[in-house]
Formats: C-alpha cells, sequence, structure tokens
C-alpha cells in the first residue's frame, strides 16, 4: 500500500480550483507513508468510521495535525452501515481534545437510504460565538450573520488549527461528498509567493518504462523537462553526519508528469503549490530537498516505528541476487523497511511496522519481480540504553603510526528522548576539529549495536577529552577509537534491555470481558478501566509485542469473530533480560580490542575469524 496522488478539478463557490490529492493508507502498519504526505499538505482530511469509531491511530494522527499546525477536516464515513453512530463518534473526537465544529448532522443512519442534513446558521453561530467577538455580539443581540460572513469566520479559525469542522457521509454511495468537497475551501490555498526553487521528494516507485520516479511537492520556484537539478542543488538528510549534504551524482529531468483520473499525462512543467512526477534522475531518493531548504519541507510526523524484523529468503539460491535487487528497490519506495544485506550469513534482512505490511511486500515481490519469497516468523526489535552514568576511554597508540586519544561521559536520558551528542569544547590545538567530526561520526555509526547487540537509545554522549598526534595520527585513526570508546563506555554503565510496546483498543462482547482482562495481565500488559455499553465492552491497554504478537487471532477465536484488535505503535519501555532476547552480533565486537583493531586496519578479515 502506497501514497497515491491525482490533481483535480473542483467548481467551488467563486471559481474553479485545482486539488491536488494525496491519498495516504489508513492502517497503522502504514504509517510511514502518511508520514512523508504530511510533509507536503497544506491540509488534510481525516477519514473515520462511524462504526468503528476513534481509533488508536486516529488519536495519533490527529495529534500530529495539531502538533504540525496542518489544518483539517473529520469526515465520519459509512454512515449506511449498521451499528453507525454520528454522535458517539462526535463524543469520542471531544475526548482527544481541542474544539470541533459539527457541519452537518445524518438525518438517518445505519442503511442505504440514509442522507445528512446541514447544520444551520445559528448552530454555526452558537459555535463562532466563543471564538469572535463580532459573532459573539450579533448571537446575543440575537442577530443571526450571514453564512457568507459564518464561513468566512470558519475559515479563518481553521487556518489557524483553533477549530476543527466534523462532517458525516457515506462515500461509497456519494452520500456527503459534495459537501465535502465544498468545506474544503476551508483549507489553506498553497502558497505560491517564493520564487526561487524549493521541492522535498515524498514518493518514490519504480516504473517499467521510465526507471525510478519521484515525487515532489513544489515550494517554490518552478521545473522543466530537461532542467538540470545540480544547478538547482539537491541535498539530502546524512545520518552519519546529522546534517544536510549536498549530491554531486544528480542529472537532468528527463519528463514531468502529473496524475489525472488514474493516468499520467506529460505535463513538462511543475511550478509552486503543485505535485508533479519527476523522471530520468535514479538518485533521488525520499527526503531529497530540491533547491532552497525550508521548513516546511521538512516536516515530519514520526508516526511510523518498526518493531519488527524478518529474514527473507528466496525459494533457490539462484534467485537471490534478484531478491537483494527488488528488495533494495522497495526499501527505496519505503526506507523504513530499512533492508540489510547480511554478508557473513548470507541472508536478506528487512523491518517492519506490522504483520499486514509483511504480506503486501510478498505481493509485490510476486506480482512485480516474479519472486516466490519466504519469511522466517517476525522477531521483535528490542533496543537498549545505558543503565547508569560513566565514562568511556580509548587510548590508540599502538601498533605504530596510530595516535587517537578518546573519552566519553555517557548519562541516561528519560524514555523517548532518543541520543544527544556534544562535542564538548576541546581546543583545536588538542584536538583537531576536522579529528572532532571524524569521532562525531563514527559515534553514531556505532550505535546500531550495544551490549546487547541493539540499537542503544535515549542517552546523551559529551566528548570530555581527547588528543592527536601531529606525526603519528592517520586520518581514520578516530574511525578506530572511537566505536571501543563508546563500547568501553557502555561496559562501564551497563545497558538495560528496552522492549515495544502497542496501545491497543480491544472491542469484543461484554461475556468476553473477563477473559480478555486475564489474557492481558498474562501478557504482562496495562489497561484502563473497560466501557460496557450495548452487550459490548471497549478498552485501552499498553501490550508488549513480543506477548501479543499472535493475540488478534486469539481475540477473534474467543469472541466469535466479534472482536477488534486495533494496535498502534507507543514507544518502549525498559525489560528484564531474562523476558527479552539478545542478538548475535554482527561483525567484530569493538571490545576485543585487539581483533577490532586487525579488522579496522584490514588486516583481517570475517571469513578468517
Amino acid at each position: 500500500m502506497r501514497n497515491a496522488s491525482a490533481s483535480v478539478e473542483y467548481a467551488g463557490n467563486n471559481d474553479t480550483v485545482r486539488i491536488n490529492l494525496i491519498d495516504t493508507p489508513g492502517h497503522s502498519d502504514f504509517a510511514g507513508e502518511a508520514d512523508r504526505a504530511f510533509s507536503v499538505l497544506d491540509g488534510a482530511i481525516l477519514v473515520v468510521s462511524a462504526v468503528e469509531g476513534v481509533q488508536s491511530h486516529t488519536e495519533n494522527l490527529r495529534r500530529a495535525f495539531t502538533e504540525l499546525k496542518i489544518p483539517h477536516i473529520i469526515f465520519v464515513n459509512k454512515i449506511d452501515r449498521a451499528g453507525s453512530s454520528f454522535e458517539r463518534v462526535l463524543s469520542e473526537l471531544r475526548e482527544l481534545g481541542g474544539d470541533f465544529a459539527a457541519l452537518n448532522r445524518p438525518a438517518s443512519e445505519g442503511d442505504r437510504s440514509c442522507s445528512v442534513n446541514e447544520s444551520s446558521a445559528e448552530e454555526l453561530t452558537e459555535i463562532l460565538a466563543d471564538f469572535d467577538d463580532e459573532i459573539a455580539e450579533s448571537y446575543l443581540s440575537g442577530e443571526i450573520p450571514g453564512r457568507e460572513e459564518l464561513y468566512s469566520a470558519l475559515g479563518a479559525l481553521v487556518s489557524d488549527c483553533r477549530l476543527t469542522p466534523v462532517m458525516c457521509g457515506a462515500a461509497a454511495m456519494g452520500i456527503g461528498v459534495d459537501e465535502l468537497l465544498g468545506a474544503a475551501e476551508l483549507l489553506p490555498s498553497a502558497d505560491t509567493s517564493g520564487e526561487a526553487v524549493s521541492a522535498v521528494v515524498y514518493r518514490i516507485e519504480h516504473d517499467r518504462d521510465m526507471g525510478k520516479v519521484a515525487h515532489v511537492r513544489m515550494y517554490g520556484g518552478e521545473l522543466r523537462s530537461r532542467d538540470d537539478l545540480s544547478i538547482c542543488g539537491v541535498t539530502r538528510w546524512d545520518s552519519q553526519s546529522r546534517e544536510r549534504i549536498k549530491l554531486e551524482t544528480v542529472g537532468k529531468i528527463s519528463q514531468i508528469r502529473r496524475s489525472m483520473g488514474g493516468k499520467y499525462t506529460d505535463t513538462g512543467f511543475v511550478g509552486a503549490g503543485d505535485i508533479a512526477a519527476l523522471c530520468g534522475e535514479p538518485n533521488l531518493r525520499i527526503g531529497d530537498i530540491i533547491g532552497e531548504v525550508t521548513p516546511r519541507a521538512e516536516r515530519i510526523a514520526g508516526l511510523a516505528h518498526p518493531y519488527l524484523t524478518v529474514c527473507a529468503r528466496p525459494r533457490t539460491e539462484a534467485e537471490l541476487p534478484a531478491l537483494t535487487t527488488a528488495l533494495r528497490e522497495l526499501s527505496d519506495e519505503e526506507p523504513l523497511m530499512n533492508f540489510r544485506w547480511e554478508k557473513t550469513e548470507r541472508e536478506a534482512h528487512i523491518d517492519l511496522t506490522g504483520s499486514i505490511q509483511l504480506e503486501i511486500i510478498a505481493a509485490l515481490l510476486l506480482e512485480r519481480y516474479g519472486l516466490n519469497v519466504d519469511f522466517t516468523p517476525p522477531s521483535v526489535i528490542y533496543k537498549e540504553t545505558p543503565t547508569r552514568a560513566g565514562d568511556g576511554f580509548e587510548a590508540y597508540t599502538m601498533p605504530k603510526p596510530c595516535w587517537a586519544i578518546v573519552r566519553f561521559h555517557l548519562e541516561p536520558t528519560p524514555r523517548g528522548s532518543g541520543v544527544v551528542y556534544d562535542g564538548g569544547n576541546i581546543p583545536h590545538n588538542q584536538l583537531f576539529y576536522k579529528y572532532q567530526s571524524h569521532i562525531r561520526t563514527s559515534f553514531f555509526d556505532s550505535l546500531a549495536q550495544g551490549m546487547y547487540g541493539w540499537e542503544v537509545t535515549d542517552f546523551k554522549c559529551t566528548l570530555t577529552g581527547g588528543e592527536h598526534h601531529t606525526i603519528h595520527t592517520h586520518p581514520l585513526d578516530f574511525f578506530v577509537a572511537t566505536p571501543m570508546a563508546l563500547m568501553d563506555g557502555l561496559r562501564s554503565c551497563g545497558t538495560t534491555l528496552l522492549e515495544p510496546l502497542l496501545k491497543v483498543k480491544i472491542r469484543a462482547p461484554e461475556e468476553c470481558l473477563g477473559k480478555v482482562i486475564g489474557d492481558i495481565t498474562n501478557m504482562r500488559g496495562e489497561f484502563d478501566t473497560p466501557v460496557v455499553t450495548g452487550g459490548g465492552f471497549a478498552l485501552e491497554c499498553l501490550l508488549p509485542v513480543s506477548t501479543s504478537l499472535d493475540y488478534p487471532v486469539r481475540l477473534a477465536s474467543l469472541s466469535g469473530g466479534r472482536g477488534i484488535f486495533a494496535p498502534v505503535f507507543y514507544g518502549y519501555r525498559e525489560c528484564p533480560i531474562e523476558l527479552g532476547a539478545t542478538t548475535p552480533r554482527r561483525g567484530i565486537n569493538p571490545l576485543d580490542r585487539s581483533k577490532w583493531i586487525l579488522w579496522a586496519r584490514g588486516a583481517m578479515t570475517e571469513s578468517l575469524m
């Protein structure tokens, strides 16, 4: 499942407007697609089911809209379905916090003949009076402003993210769709004032004829077919240096396409505020910025977090090269897959945000590449963090020629805070700035494997000391010394295992409640007070991924197929090592000092170990 885009024209109230649509999957397994769409949106429509109501992922999306200041409308869909309730969903939305305005309501629900009624001017006036002094005066004096004035005030509040319109309908039957399109004019128009070229690549796909196709959102300027991207300049976020670097290997655009009615047309041009697909440049990746870097272009919600990993195996050894090529292409389209080729084991590994994503990947490998692929059962991605504050040290001064001394101070930070690196204030004559940059780069590279073999997170590292030698220091010495100093620090601090958690909404018949609560307790979960209504119950809980992977199947069996298990990634928490897992170290451990130095200097290969 991927983001899909289309460009349509709509006859609005005053003029014909172009609407660029980006449709992103709603399931939490594909939150990475939503993340990338967020970087290009001027406004959004969040679709919520009138039957299932507000799910955990709905809550996350709403929070992201609020934090990133993205104006949005909520469309409550499927009011034609049995069990639908607009008022229940509206109540659940209000529990999330914020202010909402219902622009219409169902005249009837639960059948194919359902319809919607527009909210009256009196109702809108009452809502807007809380935000607009002039409208409040009119309301108190008994005067009702005209609908044009009300919608003008409403549009300003929506654009400022102070008020969220809520609408309803049944999209499959066309009910409420025209009203929704009209309300879309409440969202802000694209800013087309920028003159300098500025565009972000938010999606990559591979076309049989055109090769790699990069979908971009233009924030300023314009691009045309045959334009040379090296003149505009393309920058990419570098995970090692933690800054944007300029790409030197970019060329010309061969074609510019726009998606209309499910078909691509060659437009040859894309301007500010628009979206289009650039063909002909194989080096572009998701997140690349063409031209000027703007804060909007780097906006991301951080919704997606892979917490499962699998090994992919072709049916025959001869298909292994084709499989690695296919997984690299798919990883271009979904970077969170994090494709890795483990050459020692001759294995292809990918990360996942959920089991449904694996089904989609398997289908793509078969349909697009003709590969039948087996996957190992998903295993959980743990992390680790320093248990206490401590120091790491390495003096790499033998065998000559070499000289690199590094000293770190490590200290734990709150859960979810990530990694902070402080370069300290070491003078240039003691440690050349270029070597300090080498230490920083090597430090971030070394975080992938800690004492238990997992990525290390949630701590602050300060470079407290270092030294080079003007004669003996080799330019790569600090890339040898830094991993040893970091691992020495982790050994000094000790590390605590962290396990991933899911936030889950469970709905099931009331008679299942006792069993479900017992299951949650057995899975080492935590739960809120259940809400029992209409013969069923709903509860929210936190569950370790490791103990709940197969629970959707068990819940379906327990509830006779009527149970709903709606998970979304929540975060990490401490886990006793006996309840978690270690993972074999890949490559040479820097704590094995002599072997590490020989390997790092090219005097030993892993195959000789």
